[in-house]
């Protein structure tokens, strides 16, 4: 294991919400849902998604600032699939190179009405983690209010 290895984070970020294990899912593979929630501020928009879900496919999400113009994509690929169970994906933003890719890795879990959603996201630098704590849990905000629609 290489130093850069070892200096490596994760981050983990734990949310119910009050949705089904199907519909939690659903809303992190459909390319519709995701566009109305998959940015870090309420404010900001989601103009693209892409998902082809499958072992090797590719996801792929731009995220708007609306109010300065920026836009923060990136994608990655599928590593596991096992609906409405866990969803595993690489995520690489564009402005980043190769040594900053991501792992996500996600457990939903059945509480009858409601879904416990975990996210796992490692591969961070220790100076990513809270910047990717505040984007995970605006785009938790975000879902909770597009589960509620």
């Amino acid at each position: 294991m290489s130093q850069a290895d070892e200096a490596r984070e994760v981050l983990r970020v734990e949310r119910t919400f009050d949705a089904s294990a199907d519909e939690v899912f659903e809303a992190w593979t459909s390319v519709e849902v995701l566009k109305r929630w998959f940015h870090a501020e309420p404010e900001w928009e989601t103009p693209f998604a892409e998902v082809d879900l499958r072992v090797g496919g590719r996801v792929r999400i731009t995220m708007r600032d609306p109010e300065v113009g920026a836009e923060h994509g990136g994608s990655g690929e599928y590593t596991l699939i096992d609906p409405p169970r866990r969803l595993s994906f690489t995520w690489l933003w564009d402005r980043d190179d190769e040594s900053k890719k991501q792992l996500i890795e996600l457990e939903f879990i059945d509480r009858g009405n409601a879904t416990t959603v975990v996210l796992t996201d490692s591969g961070l630098t220790k100076e990513d983690v809270e910047s990717h704590r505040h984007g995970w849990e605006g785009c938790f905000d975000n879902l909770e209010t597009a589960l509620a629609v």
